[in-house]
């Protein structure tokens, strides 16, 4: 995994050369299929390139259950719009990797999203060369959010955050040494919360930034209203599809009609059929089969089923999002909650089922308005969970 630095006589000592896994170099995987233009293609295949080489060091030499965050499958909605991917070490700290070809060491430079937006804010930030045609990835330093924040040198003309070498460790064996040991260490600074932004207000901006011809749609609104619109998973990934041209993916009325996309498949929803009751059942040649929905989740280490099933005739909108544990006997444990919430992530009245105690099931239903998005979420947070808009 670790090429000889003596091959590298540009590279220091203290340095990290990696080698790019064989399996991920072909730049035939990041067709227009999957971004909407050549650059936002090719800053993929970059972020692609320092993530399989990268992430296996982490895992061996600093936390063996680091996990790209929120997933690896929402990676795609980042790169499309902004470059770095999050690696979260499941214990509180977040690595945020930029990867860059220059070979120029002197500074670490990060896109504005991963130093102002409060969820994306990472704790270390890894200086990362990758050069393709030599099959390698450089990791050469590192600082820390605090330092880029409050140290660093912001350029309004690209958005990006810098540090140079005197605010950068070059020894990466002390990352390591850091994270371990020195937990009590100031890394993050604070940063200003992200304005609210109305359903409206972000459907208008996914329509005019969803034209692929617009090369770099984060420099072309104020960064206020960029980072209210792609911290929001569900609209971050409705921006993702407009760009590429595709049909709303969370549409449960396109799921009723068209069946579901391999997309929402491989995310883990599936549809199935509601078992008919006895009075139905008389009439079976009469009745259509209604079809429901569910995703299969990881919640604290065990199985469950979030199901949405139509209550009534689909006409009348009326929905119910129902949650239960996949083992045969188990239950949901006490302290579990499931919430749904407005598109623009607003409370609404009756959104909530909190297990006071062990409960077989938690269970929320909502009336909704043709076209309306609703947000689920559940406490604790499912693994790799990142919001998802469901239209109806």
């Amino acid at each position: 995994m670790i090429t000889n630095l003596n091959l590298f006589n540009f590279a220091r000592t203290t340095e990290l050369i990696l080698e790019i896994p064989e399996k991920v170099k072909n730049p035939a995987d990041f067709t227009s299929g999957f971004f909407s233009n050549p650059n936002s293609c090719y800053q993929a295949y970059i972020n692609k390139l320092c993530l399989a080489a990268v992430l296996p060091w982490i895992r061996e030499d600093i936390s063996v259950n680091a996990k790209p965050c929120p997933n690896t499958k929402a990676l795609s909605s980042f790169w499309e719009v902004v470059n770095g991917s999050a690696v979260d070490l499941l214990d509180g700290t977040k690595l945020i990797l930029v990867p860059t070809e220059a070979i120029d060491s002197e500074e670490i430079r990060v896109p504005q999203e991963w130093i102002d937006i409060p969820s994306w804010v990472g704790d270390y930030y890894l200086g990362i060369q990758v050069e393709p045609e030599a099959n390698y990835v450089r990791v050469w330093g590192y600082c820390t959010h605090a330092q880029l924040k409050d140290c660093g040198t912001y350029d309004p003309s690209s958005r990006t955050y810098a540090v140079d070498d005197k605010q950068i460790i070059d020894d990466i064996s002390a990352l390591a040494t850091a994270i371990e040991f020195c937990s009590e260490e100031n890394t993050r600074t604070t940063v200003a919360p992200v304005p609210h932004m109305s359903v409206q207000h972000a459907q208008n901006l996914i329509e005019r930034l969803g034209d692929s011809q617009i090369i770099e749609p984060r420099l072309e609104v104020p960064f206020s209203i960029w980072s209210g619109l792609v911290e929001h998973g569900g609209w971050r990934k409705s921006l993702y599809h407009r760009r590429l041209g595709c049909p709303e993916p969370y549409s449960v009325m396109r799921w009723l009609q068209e069946g579901m996309s391999q997309f929402v498949e491989q995310i883990g929803w599936q549809s199935f059929n509601l078992e008919l009751s006895a009075a139905t059942a008389r009439n079976i040649e009469e009745t259509p089969v209604q079809v429901a929905f569910s995703r299969q989740l990881i919640i604290a280490g065990q199985s469950y089923e979030l199901c949405v099933t139509p209550k009534g005739e689909y006409t009348e909108n009326i929905w119910r999002f129902e949650l239960r544990n996949n083992n045969v006997g188990a239950v949901i444990p006490g302290g579990f909650k499931l919430r749904l919430l407005s598109e623009d992530l607003q409370p609404f009245p009756n959104n909530e089922d909190i297990a006071t105690t062990a409960v077989e099931q938690l269970f929320v239903e909502v009336a909704l308005e043709t076209g309306e998005g609703i947000v689920w979420e559940i406490e604790p947070l499912p693994e790799n969970y990142d919001c998802e808009i469901l239209r109806f």
